[in-house]
């Protein structure tokens, strides 16, 4: 990828990036689990693991705060302490050490992607930017950050924290997600990245939008580029960058049947694609629907004591689910001869959890009403 002509000169360019990695070096975040310490090495077969490592920090970045993803990055690598040991293990173990961190595409979408590292590339992760860019789940971005990181390759960023300093910097106007603005962001992004340090560049400038150019309340007047900032010029900070056009999220809704035996609750497991792609989680019956009868119809099963919890709203990037908890006893006797384990269908031990994902809000109502 070849950097772009930009109108600024080069010599703000190099003041721009100095100030920036002068403040990292005493500011900056180096206690990261996935941070590289000491010199680059080019070739991944000296140093295997961090470029796995960043390319999983990178991924459970991806619309996630540091503080949230660290934990989860930590049991993550704990149990898939390598590439080879992740290609290896099942979609449900990688799901369910995702449990709770959302966005599952992410989670499928790596475990294909360290399959094909393992087949097509022999278990080495590729260093070529195309390579990376074909990679499920990594965009433009993404590849910039793993390979800039990794092995010192000069690449731009351009994620929301990058973002948010290159509007504010420039007083940029427009949702950056609008095609036109994102360009010209992508424009800057390049020209400010230096061809020197470009790994504590790239960490550096994502440190300053997520601890002092924030969202909310920037702390301006630590911020290393506050001479060059257009928008605490001229006092408006709080205008970049600009938000999405609002829509207002429709509201769905489902009963979810927590059907419960000795020990045990059933699970569906849901389609590979849609929300909780691949989850397991409570069979759905229609909101308006007698879940008795439609659990005799699908399962040939009789309910007793069926009791409805309050309802639960969770919240998607694209709409509201209102979820109907309906929780149900079914008897020893019922159970007998009945419905057996099947590739979609199995009877959860709610004593002994194996290792299979679960959606958030299963976890939240199996820890309050399973017994």
């Amino acid at each position: 990828m070849k950097k772009s002509n930009d109108t600024a000169s080069n010599k703000p360019n190099k003041f721009l990036s100095k100030r920036l990695l002068t403040w990292y070096d005493q500011h900056g975040r180096h206690d990261l689990p996935w941070k590289i310490h000491g010199k680059i090495h080019k070739k991944l077969s000296e140093q295997p693991e961090p470029a796995y490592k960043v390319w999983l920090s990178e991924i459970m970045l991806q619309q996630t705060q540091v503080a949230t993803v660290i934990p989860y990055f930590t049991r993550f690598v704990n149990r898939f302490p390598t590439l080879a040991s992740l290609a290896e293990a099942s979609q449900d173990e990688v799901l369910h050490h995702w449990t709770g961190l959302g966005y599952y595409a992410r989670a499928r979408n790596l475990h294909k992607a360290a399959q094909i590292i393992i087949n097509e590339h022999h278990g080495q992760f590729p260093e070529d930017f195309d390579a990376v860019l074909a990679l499920p789940g990594v965009g433009r971005s993404t590849a910039g950050a793993i390979l800039a990181q990794a092995f010192g390759q000069w690449h731009a960023i351009l994620d929301g924290n990058v973002k948010r300093v290159l509007t504010r910097l420039h007083c940029i106007e427009g949702w950056p997600g609008n095609k036109q603005v994102e360009t010209r962001l992508w424009s800057y992004a390049e020209a400010y990245t230096p061809q020197q340090r470009v790994a504590d560049y790239t960490q550096a400038i994502m440190d300053l939008g997520a601890t002092l150019c924030k969202r909310s309340k920037p702390d301006c007047p630590q911020c290393p580029l506050q001479t060059q900032c257009q928008a605490y010029a001229e006092d408006r900070t709080g205008e970049f960058p600009t938000r999405k056009p609002r829509k207002v999220l429709p509201v769905k809704s489902t009963q979810m049947l927590m059907l419960f035996g000795q020990q045990t609750c059933l699970l569906e497991q849901r389609p590979p694609t849609g929300i909780w792609g691949s989850l397991w989680s409570f069979p759905e019956c229609p909101t308006g629907q007698d879940p008795a009868l439609f659990v005799k119809h699908q399962f040939n099963l009789e309910l007793e004591n069926c009791t409805r919890l309050p309802t639960l709203r969770h919240t998607f990037s694209h709409y509201h689910l209102d979820i109907e908890p309906v929780v149900a006893h079914i008897s020893a006797d019922a159970l007998s001869g009945q419905i057996m384990d099947s590739a979609a269908l199995v009877w959860y031990n709610t004593h002994t959890p194996d290792d299979r994902g679960l959606p958030a809000p299963v976890v939240k109502l199996l820890a309050q009403h399973a017994r």
